[in-house]
């Protein structure tokens, strides 16, 4: 069986990450092949090819660039995969052009995509066009369900992580208390996301204002960069809280991050799953995140608040403080899991 990965590497997040993994797992299954197209010069190719599986960098620019199109389908018709799996939407166009244009007679590779958020799907997506969707959580097929999806076109199949790698990586200090002029045991509350949106950085500020009184000693650290950092700081400034609430931007070192931090906190409107809720669960630390999306599906009831509630977000950070209670990892959230039913999917497909 041999599979075409596409995925557009226009940034390495977590997405990304769970990329990487599905194809150091696949180089170690037994039947399958495969290669990775993406873009050239990204960090995805870079790791990727560092697991020794093989890459075709090509040049990628903004929406359905004409290239990387004709690209893929040389890379197509060199491999002749089985099976055509996008993990992103720019991806996913290129994929579902490269193969209408090739035809659809005997032969032709069946077009799968990962779905990664729980964002809804505009009526003439090309996600209407895919002939099966894997859906990382429960709350994104419900979502895909209601798009108009049918439910026997989408298989759920969790994103995991190597846990051992997740602790490897986090044994080289990063040393952000020192770094940031507070003492050793000063509590730290840390949150790892993009400064988008759907993360909803604007209620985690609201709750370290309202945990103030609270805990007056505890510092909040914001991990990630994006187009709400200008707004962030506004209200940072605003609420007197420049000093508590420290933006780090990116941080390569996140596994690193979250070891050093005492609960690491998820604030986030809309969320697929959130794969860094895992880290912190391998590396035995408490979460508390709101019920947004699939986050419900690794953090039990006593640590998730309603999305917006910064009050009561407030609260389960300085309860998990005060009683911190870490969450084992599942082992269906292990890059081996993931991959054992991404491989079911395909061999359920060709």
């Amino acid at each position: 069986m041999r599979v075409l990965h596409i995925d557009s590497g226009r940034e390495y997040r977590g997405g990304q990450n769970q990329v990487r993994l599905l194809t150091r797992e696949l180089a170690r299954a037994d039947g399958v092949g495969q290669r990775l197209v993406t873009k050239r010069h990204s960090e995805l190719a870079r790791r990727v090819a560092e697991h020794g599986a093989t890459v075709r960098e090509v040049p990628w620019g903004p929406s359905l660039d004409p290239r990387a199109l004709w690209r893929l389908y040389l890379a197509a018709a060199d491999f002749a995969p089985d099976i055509l799996h996008a993990h992103d939407s720019h991806a996913l166009q290129l994929a579902y052009w490269m193969r209408r244009l090739s035809g659809r007679g005997p032969g032709a590779p069946v077009l799968v995509a990962t779905r990664r958020v729980d964002f809804h799907l505009h009526r003439r997506s090309v996600w209407h066009r895919v002939d099966h969707l894997i859906a990382i959580s429960d709350a994104v097929r419900a979502v895909l369900v209601v798009d108009g999806i049918a439910p026997r076109d989408i298989t759920v199949v969790a994103s995991g992580i190597d846990p051992d790698e997740v602790r490897r990586a986090a044994r080289t200090p990063l040393g952000v208390r020192a770094r940031l002029g507070l003492s050793p045991g000063t509590p730290l509350a840390a949150n790892v996301a993009a400064l988008v949106g759907h993360k909803d950085q604007h209620t985690l500020i609201r709750a370290a204002h309202a945990a103030r009184a609270a805990r007056s000693d505890l510092h909040w650290v914001i991990a990630g960069e994006g187009e709400l950092r200008g707004s962030l700081e506004t209200m940072l400034a605003r609420l007197g809280l420049a000093d508590r609430v420290h933006l780090l931007g990116h941080v390569p070192e996140a596994d690193a991050l979250i070891a050093e931090a005492d609960v690491l906190v998820m604030s986030s409107k809309e969320e697929g799953l959130g794969s860094v809720v895992l880290h912190a669960m391998a590396l035995g630390k408490p979460v508390v995140a709101t019920r947004a999306g699939g986050l419900p599906e690794m953090v039990p009831e006593p640590w998730l608040v309603p999305v917006g509630d910064a009050d009561a977000l407030a609260r389960r950070v300085v309860e998990a403080l005060d009683h911190p209670s870490p969450v084992p990892l599942a082992s269906r959230f292990t890059a081996s899991s993931m991959a054992a039913g991404v491989v079911a999917v395909y061999r359920s497909l060709v």
